[in-house]
C-alpha cells in the first residue's frame, strides 16, 4: 500500500488546522470543562461554519463524501488543541448508522448529526436485554453521554437509537480526570428503541471508526506536545544557554519525534485500509490505537517534565494533554488488549 495525501486532502488538514489553531484557545477549553465538556461555540463553528462534520457522511444526507483519511485529518488537528468537542460520539454513531441503518433512519438522523443540532453518543454492553421495541440494560463509560441527545447503543446481537427524551432513559454523569470529555452511565429501563436494520455491522462501524478517531486524536496531540516543548526549549535560558542546546533535552526531544513519527504511519495506514477495505484493516487498527494512545501519553508525560517546574501548574496547559492522553489510552480497549489482538492475528494460536 502507497500512501501520499491528496492536494484536497491537504486542504482539508491545513484548513481544519488553522480553524482550531484559532478558535480552539485554552480559555474556551476551560470553560467548556467547568460546564459539560462541550465547546458549544466551537461545535456550531465545526459543524456550520467549516461544514466538516459531515465528512465521511454521504452527500444526499449533507455530508461531503469523503472517507476516514480526512476524518483522522479532523480528528488530529481537533486533538491537537485538545477540543472540547464530541468527536468520538460524532465519528461512532455516523458509521454505526451508515453501516446499520434503513435509508429512512439514515435520512432522519444523518442530517442532524451533520447539521451539529444534535449531539450523538454510541456505546456497546452486554447487559442489554429487549423486548419489542422496549430495551433494559446498562452502558457505562460514554464519552459525553450527559451531554448527548441521541444514543446508539447495542452489541453485536443487535443494536438501536434511543433518544434521550424517552421514558425509562436515565444518564448519571462522572467526573472524570479529563474534563473535556466527561463520561456517563447510561442506564435504559423499559426505554424504546429503534432497532438498526443490522446491528452488528453497525457496532463494527462504530468501534473502527472510533479507534480511528481516538488514534487520530492521539497523534495530533503528541505532535503538539512535541511542537509546545521545542519552543520552550528555544525560549528558556539556564547557564546562559537555552535548554534546548543541551544534549540530554536534545534526546529526549528525539525521541518524542521517532516515535510521533512511527505513530503516523499507523494512524493513516489504519485510515487508508478503512477506506478500502483492505484486509490488513483488522491489524492497522489494533496497532493504531495501541501505539498512537502509547505514544501520546510517553510525549505528554515528557511534556511536563521538560517544561520544568511550570509544566505542573494548572496556568500551564500541559496537564490538559496529559488527562487527554491517559483517557484515550483506557478508551475502546487499553493499549495492552489491542496488542493482544494484533499478537492473536500475526501469530495466531501460538500467541
Amino acid at each position: 500500500m502507497e500512501f501520499v495525501f491528496t492536494e484536497e486532502q491537504q486542504m482539508i488538514g491545513e484548513t481544519a488546522k488553522g480553524f482550531f489553531v484559532e478558535n480552539a484557545t485554552s480559555k474556551r477549553t476551560r470553560s467548556a470543562m467547568a460546564s459539560d465538556g462541550i465547546d458549544r461555540d466551537l461545535w456550531t463553528g465545526f459543524c456550520q461554519e467549516l461544514g466538516l462534520a459531515g465528512v465521511t457522511v454521504p452527500e444526499i444526507y449533507g455530508g461531503a463524501g469523503l472517507g476516514q483519511v480526512e476524518f483522522a485529518l479532523l480528528a488530529e488537528a481537533a486533538g491537537a488543541q485538545v477540543a472540547a468537542l464530541p468527536m468520538v460520539g460524532l465519528a461512532m454513531a455516523s458509521q454505526a448508522i451508515l453501516a446499520g441503518c434503513t435509508d429512512a433512519q439514515k435520512a432522519a438522523w444523518l442530517p442532524e448529526l451533520v447539521s451539529g443540532s444534535v449531539i450523538a453518543a454510541c456505546a456497546g454492553s452486554a447487559d442489554v436485554s429487549a423486548q419489542g421495541d422496549s430495551l433494559t440494560g446498562t452502558f457505562e463509560f460514554v464519552p459525553h453521554g450527559a451531554s448527548a441527545d441521541l444514543f446508539v447503543l447495542g452489541n453485536d446481537a443487535g443494536a438501536w437509537i434511543v433518544e434521550r427524551s424517552a421514558t425509562g432513559v436515565e444518564v448519571t454523569a462522572h467526573v472524570t480526570m479529563d474534563q473535556t470529555r466527561p463520561l456517563a452511565t447510561v442506564t435504559l429501563q423499559n426505554a424504546h428503541g429503534d432497532k438498526l436494520a443490522d446491528g452488528a455491522a453497525a457496532m463494527r462501524a462504530a468501534r473502527e471508526a472510533g479507534w480511528i478517531c481516538v488514534a487520530a486524536e492521539a497523534l495530533g496531540g503528541a505532535q503538539e506536545a512535541l511542537d509546545r516543548t521545542v519552543a520552550y526549549a528555544k525560549e528558556r535560558v539556564q547557564f546562559g544557554r537555552a535548554i534546548g542546546s543541551f544534549q540530554a533535552y536534545k534526546h529526549r526531544l528525539a525521541d518524542m519525534m521517532i516515535e510521533i513519527e512511527q505513530a503516523r504511519s499507523a494512524v493513516y495506514w489504519a485510515a487508508c485500509a478503512a477506506d478500502e477495505q483492505s484486509s490488513d484493516l483488522p491489524l492497522a487498527l489494533h496497532a493504531a490505537k495501541s501505539f498512537a494512545a502509547d505514544t501520546y501519553a510517553k510525549c505528554a508525560g515528557d511534556m511536563i517534565q521538560l517544561h520544568g517546574g511550570i509544566g505542573f501548574t494548572w496556568e500551564h496547559d500541559a496537564h490538559l494533554f496529559f488527562k487527554r492522553a491517559r483517557a484515550i489510552q483506557s478508551m475502546l480497549g487499553n493499549g495492552n488488549w489491542h496488542r493482544e489482538q494484533v499478537a492473536s492475528m500475526i501469530l495466531g494460536e501460538a500467541a
